[in-house]
């Protein structure tokens, strides 16, 4: 497969497009296509019968296209299909976790050889919570740290509804999830869903200054680098990259709300 070959990138909405920014900074040479599913979002309140159904849907669509590397910009997806969807293609299938890890080791401290017990809040959607893959995601750390699991379907739906500007409504929001914490003993909110990566200015208005604000992508995105490296298959420097959106809901709206999003 040639190297110029595009990535595809898909999400349950429109959230990954945080994903897909950090490509474009990481990565300029790479051709990116992206699909959001927003016809078909939430998917952190399906099934993951549904989900999985959903994503092979996406990745076949992909696979037509000559894609040389699908990233699951999308926790909850790859909670319930990455596995599946490795088995079945012979193209690298990167997924995502919640940040559950470099959270965790902000307590090990190289002047101190014990760890600093850390509490942290995963913010997520339920389905992505509920998996048996956070769940051992999170049996490595539990026991060493407070963990506290916060699900936040309404923050997806405020992305996807084009209303991430409205200030007074963000707020209301993430005070309704998380007044029920002493913030000011939160070492760092993990934000485990590709949408609440649009929400790190507001987490920081709302948190405390020493909490950390912790996300994903831009270790999902070294982590493609890495495995296309391995590969032969980085796109040669200079290339001319580029970002192709597509979206499941065709309406105008949806699509002047991607390319606002990917460069804001």
């Amino acid at each position: 497969m040639s190297s110029l070959a595009p990535i595809g990138v898909f999400d349950s909405g429109l959230g990954g497009i945080s994903v897909v920014r950090q490509i474009v900074r990481d990565m300029p040479a790479e051709h990116v296509l992206y699909f959001g599913d927003s016809a078909n979002a939430p998917y952190g309140t399906k099934t993951p019968e549904q989900v999985r159904a959903l994503s092979f849907s996406i990745v076949e669509r992909f696979v037509e296209r000559g894609v040389k590397a699908v990233v699951i910009a999308c926790n909850t997806a790859t909670s319930a299909a990455v596995n599946e969807l490795r088995e079945h293609y012979d193209i690298p299938i990167i997924g995502m976790e919640p940040a559950l890890k470099v959270a965790c080791d902000r307590g090990d401290v190289p002047s101190d050889p014990h760890h600093i017990p850390q509490r942290v809040i995963v913010a997520a959607t339920p389905l992505t919570l509920r998996e048996r893959k956070f769940a051992r995601l999170m049996e490595r750390f539990d026991s060493d740290n407070e963990i506290y699991k916060e699900p936040c379907p309404d923050l997806v739906e405020i992305v996807e509804s084009g209303r991430l500007a409205d200030h007074d409504l963000v707020m209301r929001t993430l005070h309704g999830y998380f007044d029920q914490y002493d913030l000011n003993r939160i070492d760092s909110v993990v934000l485990g869903c590709t949408h609440f990566v649009f929400y790190r200015d507001y987490f920081r208005e709302l948190l405390p200054e020493r909490a950390a604000i912790i996300d994903g992508n831009e270790g999902t995105v070294r982590h493609l680098g890495v495995v296309l490296e391995s590969l032969g298959q980085l796109a040669p420097e200079g290339a001319d990259g580029g970002v192709e959106l597509a979206n499941s809901d065709p309406s105008e709206r949806i699509t002047a709300l991607s390319h606002d999003l990917l460069n804001r």
